[in-house]
């Protein structure tokens, strides 16, 4: 792969190199707990290569974290969830269809 990869690959190896460093693991302990080499997980962790969902969710729980599957028509909605709520905001992140249409 080249060395201008996918801003979201960098993310997330950013964000397992930042669990793996908080958790005080090297990359080969990553890698063995993962069942893959040391070179695949760097190249993970620098965003320099893509990776199976398998590989990725193994990874992910090597560093005590899960990953998630979430249908793209469901992004917003989830987005919406993991936003902080403002001091003044009581309502729901997001609400169904449904019930916007019982409420008109």
């Amino acid at each position: 792969m080249s060395s201008t990869s996918d801003p979201l690959l960098k993310d997330l190896g950013l964000r397992f190199r930042k669990a793996r460093l908080a958790a005080r693991l090297s990359q080969q302990q990553i890698a063995q707990r993962a069942n893959i080499s040391r070179p695949r997980y760097r190249d993970i962790e620098t965003g320099a290569a893509a990776a199976r969902a398998t590989t990725l969710v193994n990874v992910a729980r090597a560093l005590g974290m899960e990953m998630m599957l979430v249908p793209q028509a469901m992004v917003p909605a989830v987005q919406s969830m993991l936003q902080p709520a403002d001091s003044d905001d009581d309502r729901p992140a997001f609400t169904s269809d449904v019930e916007d249409e019982e409420g008109s």
